[in-house]
């Protein structure tokens, strides 16, 4: 059966850059140690455009940003040093830990325009490595494992699933898939995690005996083992093993409210490093009271 369905709410970042905010939901913070999922476009970028539409330098602490591209391409920056863009069916990874500042550029939008496409996805550390110190790592070609079945091709984002598995650097049992199915064409969804979620990004598909728009996630029970395309889809599988009560403040992920507090005093008062002397133009702490429960639906 099909647990929950939850649909997109559009979300502006700012500039004119809106997204599909998913994850976190009012009735369904996390799935599995995915505590955010946001969809990212289509949107037709044109030459030229100002950088009002680059996301500015922010910050994160207690967790991994997942960046994953179905088309267009991103130029990620950040505090320890990386400047790597990410294109299509690669994989940006950068672990925040204990603290992490970076920014999100549309260099190439700007320089030639651009169709960008694609997901953001936050996963939450275990409570042991919260701290860890923060680290990028960028995947590409044979890190992310790809197979062909009749009318479907896979790739591997993250975790394990199908024996394969990825080369990102995880910290919790997990899977990420992404599905480009044709019509008729249907997939497994992995089995053996306490949480699974389908995402249909594109087209429609039917789960359960119903049918299901692009833009909704479909949190799954035990017993669903399979998605099936009634028209050409993209499709992408989610989950893994829960990690107990997360507390999300703005960019912020803690087991701990007194640690979220700290991360917000110490982004206000300027003492997390900024991602390069070009990145001057931060994101501000927002001005809604810290102590007020963030809206999640």
């Amino acid at each position: 059966m099909i647990e929950m369905v939850i649909e997109q709410r559009r979300r502006s970042l700012g500039g004119g850059l809106d997204v599909g905010r998913v994850l976190p939901f009012g009735k369904r913070r996390m799935v599995g140690p995915f505590v955010f999922f946001d969809h990212m476009g289509p949107l037709d970028v044109a030459a030229g455009v100002d950088r009002s539409l680059d996301v500015r330098p922010h910050p994160h602490i207690g967790l991994s940003t997942v960046t994953y591209l179905f088309s267009g391409e991103i130029m990620h920056r950040d505090s320890v040093g990386s400047h790597q863009a990410v294109r299509p069916r690669e994989v940006n990874w950068m672990t925040a830990g204990s603290g992490i500042t970076h920014s999100e550029r549309f260099e190439k939008a700007r320089a030639e325009g651009d169709h960008l496409h694609g997901i953001q996805a936050w996963v939450a550390l275990p409570e042991a490595d919260e701290e860890i110190a923060p680290s990028f790592s960028h995947h590409a070609g044979d890190d992310l494992p790809q197979w062909t079945e009749t009318g479907l091709r896979g790739q591997l984002i993250a975790g394990s699933a199908y024996g394969l598995t990825a080369s990102a650097r995880i910290h919790s049992p997990l899977f990420y898939v992404h599905l480009d199915l044709d019509a008729g064409a249907s997939a497994e969804i992995p089995e053996g995690y306490a949480e699974r979620a389908v995402y249909v990004a594109t087209g429609a598909v039917e789960v359960d005996g119903a049918r299901y728009e692009a833009g909704r996630m479909l949190v799954l029970g035990k017993d669903v083992s399979r998605v099936q395309a009634v028209q050409p889809s993209t499709v992408m599988l989610l989950g893994g093993e829960p990690l107990g009560e997360r507390f999300l403040y703005w960019n912020f992920v803690s087991s701990s409210q007194d640690r979220l507090r700290q991360a917000a005093e110490d982004w206000k008062a300027g003492r997390m490093k900024l991602p390069d002397a070009d990145d001057q133009e931060f994101i501000p702490l927002p001005d809604d009271p810290f102590l007020k429960p963030p809206a999640m639906s």
